[in-house]
């Protein structure tokens, strides 16, 4: 069979259709499962509907890549961010459920977060952004990246240890076809990772007995084929009555945002690092804003979670070298179809908790990766005491304040994330002590062409083993 050559359209992104409609398939399936445990993870803790979040979920990443001009390979996911805003407003009744009365109090206060998203897109529509991205040089930007992967390393661990057998296998499997496989398998190792561990899940304790690696089936025996993704009553539309609650909700967990934009930035980042390409640029940080906001507002005015982009699925476009953002939206039509599916949820839901522990060990630890490449392909010189304390004070800080800041203004308590506190740290030390000669369009483009030769080599093998 002839070999395909790859070929890079005018946007710089690798066109994924010549895999062909199957393998196309394949990778935004496996997109879909990286970002499906963290995703339901929120409803689950929170008590909003698992079925809603999927729906909106999709929904939510079609509107991002509308409003970046269909460039981002992004998937927005539930955010983990405003789980305490969601408790703090609607805290979980006695028996552990969530409390259907307030949360859709909690969820409007998510979505007038959202809608600060778009008042700082506008504010850097109106400035421009590299005036915004002066106060991001990659001696910034890298130690956030690298915090968002470590700061995900106790999440992964935490989940080995209910069965670290289990995991090491779902690792080991997706060590062993990433490095030696080949073709289409070296692509999709994520998905055969999470597909082999869950056999041998079933084969060795549901076939052989062995308690600690069985699966529970009853859960998808019972659930039905076909449902409604939205209750009514759930929704800021029909759950919505008592003004001062509401006034109260939106005061508690709007402030947030600003921690979470941040962190929204680091994303955008990192996705820019993996795919070469200054999406901050083009189509812009304010289009990256505004997708995300909006999509957080819609979202939650229907009774899901709010929406962020996913480092998950930024760890798998590392692995998997495919950035065309077609694959991403494929990914976001399958949590739409299966959203509409209980029986669907009920069968992810069995994927034992050491498999997730395993795959996201790869998965976070390529976050971090991303992050050191930044930094040094950027060439950031920590020969310099200011770019070495920066980064020291960023990476201290992320990792070491584990449990966030909490403040009051006034009458509201406002908690700041560990990572929010460390890029702020890490922003304004930047600003006492300025790099005169930093140039952030010059910077990325010195980054992204001393990557893509190689890039363009190594996917190119790829496929054409593939083919």
């Amino acid at each position: 069979m002839a070999k395909t050559k790859i070929k890079i359209g005018k946007d710089g992104i690798y066109d994924a259709r010549q895999l062909g409609t199957p393998k196309m398939i394949v990778l935004g399936f496996q997109h879909m499962f990286a970002m499906f445990g963290a995703t339901v993870t929120v409803p689950l803790l929170t008590g909003l509907s698992i079925s809603t979040t999927l729906l909106f979920a999709g929904l939510g990443t079609l509107l991002f890549h509308c409003l970046t001009k269909f460039k981002v390979p992004a998937f927005l996911g539930s955010s983990f961010a405003f789980i305490g805003g969601y408790l703090a407003v609607a805290p979980l009744n006695a028996d552990g459920t969530g409390n259907k009365e307030l949360l859709p109090y909690a969820c409007l206060g998510v979505a007038c977060a959202g809608l600060l998203y778009v008042i700082v897109a506008a504010c850097i529509r109106a400035v421009g952004v590299n005036k915004v991205m002066k106060l991001f040089p990659p001696v910034v930007t890298g130690p956030i990246i690298m915090a968002i992967g470590l700061g995900l390393a106790p999440s992964a661990v935490n989940n080995c240890k209910s069965n670290w057998w289990l995991a090491l296998v779902a690792l080991g499997l997706v060590i062993l076809f990433n490095i030696f496989g080949k073709g289409m398998i070296k692509i999709v190792p994520i998905l055969l990772g999470i597909i082999g561990a869950y056999l041998v899940a079933v084969i060795v304790g549901n076939g052989f007995g062995v308690e600690s690696f069985a699966i529970d089936f009853s859960g998808i025996k019972d659930a039905p084929w076909i449902g409604n993704p939205i209750e009514w009553s759930s929704t800021v539309f029909g759950g919505v009555h008592d003004k001062s609650l509401a006034i109260s909700a939106i005061i508690t967990i709007v402030p947030i945002a600003i921690a979470t934009m941040m962190e929204h930035i680091g994303d955008i980042s990192a996705i820019s690092a993996t795919c070469n390409k200054n999406y901050i640029n083009d189509p812009g940080l304010n289009r990256t804003l505004l997708g995300d906001g909006l999509a957080t507002s819609i979202a939650s005015l229907f009774g899901a979670p709010a929406n962020t982009t996913y480092g998950e699925n930024t760890g798998v476009l590392a692995l998997s070298k495919v950035y065309d953002p077609r694959v991403i939206r494929i990914a976001a039509y399958f949590a739409i179809f299966f959203s509409l599916s209980p029986k669907f949820a009920a069968l992810i839901e069995s994927i034992p908790t050491a498999v997730v522990g395993g795959i996201s060990f790869v998965l976070y630890g390529m976050i971090s990766a991303i992050g050191v490449r930044n930094v040094v392909e950027a060439k950031v010189d920590f020969s310099k005491a200011r770019n070495t304390i920066i980064a020291a004070v960023i990476l201290v800080v992320a990792l070491g304040v584990s449990n966030g800041v909490t403040f009051n203004v006034g009458a509201t308590k406002i908690n700041l994330s560990a990572l929010a506190c460390a890029s702020i740290a890490g922003i304004m030390l930047n600003l006492i002590f300025p790099e005169k000669d930093f140039d952030p369009e010059q910077a990325f483009k010195a980054d992204s062409e001393s990557k893509q030769i190689n890039l363009k080599s190594d996917y190119s093998k790829d496929v054409e083993s593939a083919e």
